[in-house]
């Protein structure tokens, strides 16, 4: 008996796998890999990204070497290419595909098929009425049928009695929210597979062409490749920034223009268009957004031996709204000694307890304030720099006759001399630079529609009124009742007077 049992409980590998399916495909499961899709993006908010930072996660691996180990292992430096999370998004897929297909076949035999039948107790519905009447029979339900179809109600004609449904388009509207949600993340993995986003810090007065070289950072999906980039270029012609100058929001800025000329494709003649924070420029389905900006002072540098060490704008990066700027100037090839600065820029600039700062994002009273550094000539490993740090090993900063280190101000056309006749740096003026984003997102458009679409049917499933009507006509008395198939609606009684009124001719008597 209890081998019999046990042969009975074994699944064979065929019910099994149906079991499987029906598990997946279920409403529960759905809304569980959608919950856990949620959870899972949260360490990608969290947790610096790869493809989008990678000198975060090469920092944070520095500061946390054991716990930054532990997060390499799990993939989170990787979150959204991680292969749990597009497990969990392709098991999300599956099950909607799953859970849609047999509703769709459902829904469409519900099309073809009548309303139900006329229940045997009209009384016992949520909203009935009843009268007395007398006349022919047929044009009473005639009377009735006329309304009902007047109303957009289906109609079945029994004998002595009519069965109306209408609010097929709410299941209608339900599986074309579900089927959009479908194309939306197909759409979502178009663009991540096959797009780019990536920026690039360009000086007013220069040019930006689309080469993997030309971006500082570069983001894009596991089928990019750098033939996907489109051939273009954009010279940045100038840059106007307005800033609030009145007593109230002042410095806020009020309109960002840049001024370009852009060459779309090899031999072709340039154009000039304007970009503008919420107005990006479109080049080849390629969209270049302004992001950000900043100063770069330009600055001379001669060593020991009186030749120019370095000469020329060197970025800064911008730490307040204020346009308070840090950044560095690396002269490696001075000599006898390479010399280093670093510091701040600040366009509109003044000291106070806080120190340096700027109180105006415009460049009212550009002033730089650095600290000097120098040591031996360093070997060149061709290993690519951050041009943004100073790299101090090797380094020992300049110090004044009474031991205290060096840090000097310095205005436009201001030269100041390092120590022990070490070289010279001179404050020449300074530039504008922009930051640039280039993004290709080829599925955009597609995931953009499947939205609209998803509203569209969301709407319909929401406002649309399933709703049942049932008329019998005895001998000398009438039945009218309703039934709504949706919570929270309104109207039902007023349209089972209404309908009653159409097949008496007269005001009803309500139960």
């Amino acid at each position: 008996m209890t081998g019999d049992k046990t042969r009975a409980s074994a699944l064979t590998p065929l019910e099994f796998a149906r079991f499987l399916w029906t598990q997946l495909t279920s409403m529960r499961t759905a809304l569980s890999l959608l919950f856990l899709g949620a959870l899972a993006a949260i360490p990608g908010s969290l947790i610096p990204q790869r493809p989008v930072s990678p000198a975060q996660v090469d920092k944070f691996l520095t500061d946390n070497p054991r716990l930054g180990g532990v997060y390499e292992a799990l993939g989170l430096f990787n979150v959204y290419t991680s292969p749990w999370f597009s497990a969990i998004y392709l098991l999300l897929l599956i099950s909607l595909v799953g859970c849609i297909i047999p509703r769709c076949f459902v829904y469409a035999r519900a099309l073809r098929a009548e309303p139900v039948a006329v229940p045997s107790r009209l009384d016992r519905m949520p909203v009935s009425a009843s009268a007395p009447r007398s006349g022919s029979a047929a044009s009473a339900l005639d009377r009735g049928e006329a309304w009902l179809k007047q109303h957009r109600y289906r109609v079945r004609r029994e004998r002595g009695a009519l069965s109306a449904e209408r609010g097929y388009l709410r299941e209608f509207g339900n599986l074309v929210f579900h089927i959009s949600l479908v194309f939306l993340l197909i759409g979502i993995t178009w663009t991540v597979t096959f797009g780019y986003r990536g920026t690039s810090n360009v000086l007013v007065g220069q040019g930006f062409s689309n080469t993997l070289t030309q971006y500082d950072e570069i983001s894009s999906g596991p089928a990019f490749t750098d033939a996907d980039l489109a051939p273009f270029s954009v010279v940045v012609e100038d840059f106007e920034a307005q800033f609030e100058q009145g007593e109230v929001n002042t410095g806020q800025p009020r309109e960002f223009a840049l001024l370009t000329r852009v060459v779309d494709e090899p031999g072709a003649q340039p154009r000039e268009y304007v970009i503008r924070l919420n107005e990006p420029l479109e080049v080849r389905n390629t969209q270049i957004h302004l992001l950000g900006h900043g100063y770069a002072p330009q600055m001379t540098v001669r060593d020991g031996d009186g030749n120019i060490a370095w000469q020329g704008p060197s970025m800064f990066m911008p730490q307040d709204g204020n346009l308070t700027s840090t950044g560095v100037i690396n002269a490696v090839d001075a000599r006898p000694e390479r010399l280093g600065f670093e510091g701040f820029f600040l366009p509109t600039g003044t000291v106070d307890e806080m120190g340096p700062r700027s109180l105006f994002p415009d460049a009212l009273k550009p002033q730089v304030f650095l600290t000097a550094y120098h040591g031996p000539p360093k070997h060149e490993t061709g290993v690519p720099t951050n041009v943004h740090t100073l790299d101090k090993n090797g380094l020992e900063q300049f110090s004044r006759p009474d031991g205290s280190p060096l840090a000097f101000k310095m205005d436009v056309g201001e030269t100041v001399e390092l120590p022990d006749g070490r070289g010279t740096i001179t404050f020449d003026g300074y530039q504008r630079w922009v930051r640039l984003q280039v993004s290709h997102q080829p599925g955009m458009g597609f995931t953009l529609a499947s939205v609209i679409v998803a509203v569209l049917g969301l709407c319909l499933s929401l406002f649309v009124r399933p709703r049942r009507l049932w008329v019998r006509v005895d001998d000398d008395r009438l039945d009218v009742a309703g039934l709504d198939r949706a919570d929270a609606r309104t109207g039902l009684a007023d349209e089972v007077e209404q309908l009653a009124e159409s097949v008496l001719g007269e005001e009803t008597r309500h139960d």
